[in-house]
C-alpha cells in the first residue's frame, strides 16, 4: 500500500556495476610525462574549467564523456593524437567511437547530451586545494576499536571526488536528479581533506564534537580560493550532502557508496585473479603471428593454463 505515492528508486540496475568498475580503473591508469592518474587530471581539468568561468553544464558533460572514452582509450586523448599527426576530424571520430563502446549502459537521453560534450581539456590555474586533494591519501578501511585495513596503493581524494562526480551523473536518470547539482556537490564533497588528513571513521569518532566545526572551517578555507560566484554555486550544491531525502542526495550517496566499496573490491578482485583467467579470458598472450611459439613456450615452462 503506497497511498498513491510512487516509491523513490533505491538502486540502479546491477548491470551498471561493470561500467563503474571500468571507470574506477581511471584512478590507476598513468602514462609517461604526465603527473598523476587520468582521474587526477580530469579532477584538475574540471576545476580549471569551472574557475575559467565555463558553464557548469559544459563541464559535467565534458568530464563524464572524457571519462567514458578513457575506459577504452586510456591516456590516448586529443593532445596525444594531435602530437601523432592524427587530424582533428579523425580524432573526434575515434573518441566518439570510444564513447559509444563504453556507454552501453548509459541512459539514452543522457548519452545524447554526452555526445555533444565539448573537450574536457583545461590547463589554466587551479585552486591550491586541487593539488592538496591529489596528494591526500584516502584512509582505507577503519572502524573504531579495530586495526586499520590499508590497501596499497591508496587512492587519493581528487580521484575519489572525480569518480563520485562521474558515477553521480550516470546515476541521475535513475533518481530523476539534476546532474549539474550532483556533479558539483560530488566534485567538492571532500574539500575539507585539502587541509585535514583522512583518519577515516575511527578518527572521526574520536574527534567527537570537534569534527563538524573542523570540517566546516577547512571547507570554508578551500571555498575562499574560488571566484565568489563559483563558491556560491558550490555551497548551494553541497546542500544535498547531509541526507538522501532529495533525488540529488540519493544520486550522490549512491555514487559515493558504490565508489568506496568498488575501490576495495578492486584490490580483492585482483588478488583472486587466476592464471587461467589472465591467459584465457583476458588473452594476455593474444592472437598474432608468434602465438603458436608463445603457447609452446609457456607449455614447456609450466606456465600454460
Amino acid at each position: 500500500m503506497t497511498d498513491g505515492i510512487v516509491p523513490a528508486a533505491e538502486a540502479p540496475p546491477v548491470r551498471i556495476l561493470g561500467l563503474f568498475r571500468e571507470l574506477g580503473e581511471l584512478k590507476r591508469i598513468r602514462s609517461a610525462g604526465r603527473e598523476g592518474s587520468i582521474a587526477d587530471r580530469l579532477f584538475a581539468a574540471s576545476w580549471s574549467a569551472l574557475c575559467e568561468g565555463r558553464p557548469l553544464g559544459d563541464v559535467w558533460r565534458a568530464t563524464t564523456a572524457a571519462a567514458l572514452a578513457a575506459t577504452r582509450m586510456g591516456d590516448i586523448d586529443r593532445a596525444v593524437m594531435g602530437a601523432l599527426g592524427i587530424g582533428g576530424a579523425a580524432t573526434e571520430a575515434i573518441l566518439a567511437r570510444a564513447l559509444e563502446e563504453a556507454a552501453e549502459e548509459v541512459d539514452s537521453p543522457l548519452l545524447a547530451m554526452l555526445r555533444q560534450a565539448p573537450p574536457a581539456e583545461a590547463d589554466g590555474p587551479v585552486p591550491t586545494f586541487v593539488a592538496q586533494l591529489a596528494g591526500q591519501p584516502r584512509a582505507g578501511v577503519t572502524c573504531p576499536g579495530r586495526p586499520r585495513l590499508l590497501l596499497e596503493p591508496p587512492e587519493n581524494h581528487a580521484e575519489h571526488c572525480l569518480m563520485v562526480a562521474v558515477y553521480g551523473v550516470l546515476l541521475c536518470p535513475v533518481y530523476d536528479a539534476r546532474p549539474e547539482v550532483v556533479f558539483l556537490a560530488s566534485l567538492s564533497h571532500h574539500l575539507h581533506n585539502a587541509l585535514i588528513p583522512d583518519s577515516g571513521f575511527a578518527g572521526e569518532v574520536l574527534l567527537g564534537d570537534h569534527l563538524e566545526p573542523a570540517f566546516a572551517r577547512a571547507t570554508e578555507m578551500a571555498l575562499a580560493e574560488l571566484p565568489s560566484e563559483l563558491a556560491g554555486a558550490v555551497r548551494g550544491a553541497r546542500a544535498i550532502l547531509p541526507d538522501a531525502a532529495t533525488p540529488e542526495g540519493r544520486a550522490f550517496h549512491a555514487a559515493d557508496t558504490l565508489d568506496r566499496v568498488l575501490q576495495i573490491e578492486q584490490h580483492l578482485r585482483a588478488g583472486k585473479a587466476s592464471m587461467s583467467y589472465v591467459l584465457n579470458d583476458m588473452a594476455l598472450v593474444h592472437e598474432g603471428p608468434v602465438k603458436p611459439f608463445q603457447d609452446r613456450l609457456l607449455s614447456a615452462m609450466g606456465l600454460a593454463a
